[in-house]
């Protein structure tokens, strides 16, 4: 796997506000900007989301694939391929949540490998794009602003 694109942002809410909100993949569509569909293929014994497909535009990424997930309690959740994609061979990722006091620090860990070649700066910036566009959108959606 290649290397991962990492960023971090605070939310004003509490663990648990925020990994409903992650949790709620049906929604995404309405703040994660590239996701277009995200449609729950299975659900885990604790009553999360296990297997989702998604369809994602992101420019020079546009793909449907389905994501496999491993929550850990409201810390963290952590997914990779399944089912790939005609573009992406390999994604995988992570939201790791930490207490501030105030709200609770978001950081969003990102790699991607396609089956096309590409650039690795344009891998890169595609990466990056998706991951400030998910954060800046998941703060705005469990802020509710």
């Amino acid at each position: 796997m290649a290397d991962r694109t990492t960023s971090s942002i605070t939310i004003g809410a509490d663990r648990a506000a925020v990994m409903a909100v992650i949790a709620d993949f049906a929604a995404y569509p309405e703040w994660a900007g590239q996701v277009k569909n995200a449609e729950i293929l299975s659900i885990g014994a604790d009553g999360r989301p296990e297997t989702v497909r998604f369809v994602l535009d992101a420019g020079v990424i546009s793909d449907t694939y389905a994501l496999g997930y491993t929550w850990q309690d409201d810390e963290s959740v952590r997914w990779q391929v399944v089912e790939p994609g005609k573009m992406l061979s390999e994604l995988a990722g992570s939201y790791l949540l930490a207490d501030t006091g105030t709200g609770t620090e978001v950081t969003y860990e990102l790699a991607a490998d396609l089956k096309v070649p590409m650039i690795g700066m344009i891998k890169r910036k595609a990466e990056k794009v998706i991951v400030e566009t998910a954060l800046k959108g998941l703060k705005k959606r469990v802020e509710g602003r």
